[in-house]
This record gives structure tokens, sequence and C-alpha cells, in this order.
């Protein structure tokens, strides 16, 4: 690494006046600066940025902690918060929680000690206990949630509106002709797969259909094979079921799967909704009817939130926490009737 030193050295001038002329100083001349400015970059010199960092107390770096990276609407996710986090010259450190409350603790713990600037996080479907959400608080490290909440932490978050989400998914098999529909839900314990389940059984309710707890099947990891495992099951337990509403594409692509394989004709013997309008939903045959959820968008409104925070820590100013809703839409085709 090229260091201040040996390009004074070079120019036999102090080390001061090179410093001074890199950053524009006014008492350095003009024929100084040009020169030392074109020395460095004849030699690569770039500036340390460890010692930036220790002058400005800032590491210009963010964490990011999510379930899973390899999956479309992290992914998606991940793309909105460096879009713009390359913008104001941000390095984000992304670390996969693996769905593992332990495991998110440590990365927590990690993030801390190496004072990144702020810190997003969706939270694992194991987070049950939230002190260590209270401790990047109580470090004054800014903090924003997305897609996956505590709503009794006090921050910024970034989501959607599942309750509203499910709802429409629902109303829409209902719209439809579907008098028996099932739910493929979430684990108990993430907020949005509270709230999905609440949207479906809400909207039964709405339309006089009477809510049945034997049709809502409790999923653990929301994967393909447990799509086909439940929609294998559902077969088994009710025959007379017309319609599903599915927690997430990747499990109603699984379920697809197995109906096809079942010789089930989807959506004339039995309808399907998703969650999250996946690209995979695009290319199933046949095509999946879901909700579209913004994960490019939820991305750069959670960055926004929390570059604006730690502006505002280096300003000195209180933080407002803030509340952003996304909209979802519902995305047709040809897994349910037209």
């Amino acid at each position: 690494m090229v260091t201040l030193k040996q390009i004074a050295e070079q120019l036999n001038i102090s080390i001061t006046t090179v410093s001074k002329a890199l950053k524009d100083y006014p008492d350095v001349s003009k024929k100084t600066r040009k020169l030392v400015r074109e020395t460095a970059s004849m030699l690569h010199y770039k500036p340390n940025s460890f010692a930036v960092n220790l002058r400005t107390k800032e590491s210009k770096t963010i964490g990011l902690i999510i379930p899973e990276i390899v999956h479309h609407f992290f992914s998606s996710v991940i793309k909105g918060i460096i879009s713009q986090a390359e913008k104001k010259g941000y390095l984000v450190i992304t670390l996969q929680s693996n769905e593992s409350y332990e495991l998110e603790k440590q990365q927590i713990e990690l993030l801390l000690n190496k004072r990144v600037d702020g810190i997003l996080i969706s939270l694992a479907n194991g987070t049950a206990d939230y002190k260590h959400l209270m401790e990047i608080i109580e470090n004054e490290t800014p903090l924003v949630m997305f897609d996956k909440i505590a709503k009794v932490v006090k921050c910024s978050k970034v989501i959607i509106d599942d309750r509203k989400a499910a709802y429409k998914a629902t109303q829409h098999l209902i719209d439809i002709g579907c008098k028996r529909i099932a739910h493929f839900r979430g684990p108990l314990l993430p907020q949005n797969s509270i709230d999905r389940f609440l949207g479906y059984k809400q909207a039964l309710l709405d339309n006089q259909i009477p809510y049945d707890s034997s049709l809502v099947y409790l999923l653990n990891d929301m994967s393909f094979e447990e799509g086909k495992f439940y929609a294998n099951q559902l077969l088994q337990d009710h025959k007379d079921v017309d319609g599903i509403f599915i927690n997430t594409d990747l499990v109603a692509i699984g379920a697809i799967t197995e109906f096809n394989k079942q010789g089930i004709k989807v959506p004339e013997q039995i309808n399907i909704v998703g969650f999250s309008n996946w690209f995979m939903a695009s290319v199933i045959s046949p095509s999946l009817t879901t909700i579209n959820q913004p994960g490019f968008e939820m991305g750069k409104k959670a960055f926004k939130l929390l570059y604006n925070e730690i502006k505002d820590k280096k300003e000195k100013k209180s933080i407002v926490y803030r509340e952003e809703i996304l909209e979802t839409a519902l995305v047709i085709r040809d897994s349910t009737k037209n």
C-alpha cells in the first residue's frame, strides 16, 4: 500500500502538505495540489479507509441479517439494499441466519463488535426472545427491521400488510366459487405467518364460510418438499377441498407438482393461490396465481430509513422511528379459474 510518506519523499515535501493537498486545502498552492494528485494517481495511492473511519467515527459499513440468501424474495431485498448503499458509499455485510435464533444472536454480536453504522434485519422463524435486538438499541446503533418483524421492538420497520394481502388472496378463491378452502400456513412464531393466517380466517368469516381448523396445515420449513407432502396429506384428509391459500410460492409450487403427479387437475379440481411472486411462479405449469410482494422496493426503503437514522445520529438529532407499509397486488395466473 502506497502511503502519504512515500508521496512526500517522492516530491520532497512534508507529509502534512501531501495530506492537505489531497484534501484540497486552500493554503496549499494550486500547482502543488495538482502535482500531489498526479503523483498519487501515478503511484495508485488509495486512502487508508481504516484511518478515515477512525477520524470520522464511521465504518461506512452496515450489517444485513436475513433468514435465507438463496430465496427469490430475499435476493430481491438484497439487490434493493445494495442499489442504495452503493450510492452512499456503504459496504453491506450480509449474513444468513438459517432461521436460527441462536445464530441470529451471534451475528448481531459480531456486527456490533465490527462497529457497523447500522443493522438491517428480517427475523428468523425461531426468534421469540428479543433481548439481542434490545442490545442493538441500547448500543445506540440504528436498527431497521423488515418483512419478519417484532412488533414490540421500538425501531423503524418496512413491511407489507400481510393480513390484508392474505385476505385478498382468500377472497379471490371465494370470488371464483371455492367453498372449502384450505390454508398451508407458516410456523407459529413469525408475525407475517400469523397475519396471513388471520387474513385467511377473516375472509372466510366475512363471506359466511365456517372456519374449519382441520383445513389449516402448519408447516415448519416452508420448503418445496413440504408443499408436496402436505398436498398429498390434504388429498387423504379432505377430498372436497376446492381451493388452497398457501403461505409462500415455493410451497405452492411443491403442491402443484404433487397434484400434477397424482393427476389432480389445477384449477379444474383445486384452485391454488401462493404468496411472493417468485420467478418460478410464472413458469410452473399451470402458472401460479400469487400475491406480489415488492422485495426490491422493500430493500430500498429499508436502507433509506437506516441511512437517515445514521445521518441523524451523526448530526446529534433525535431519531424518529418510522413504519413503511408497502402495497401488494394479486397476480392472477392459471392456477385459479378465470
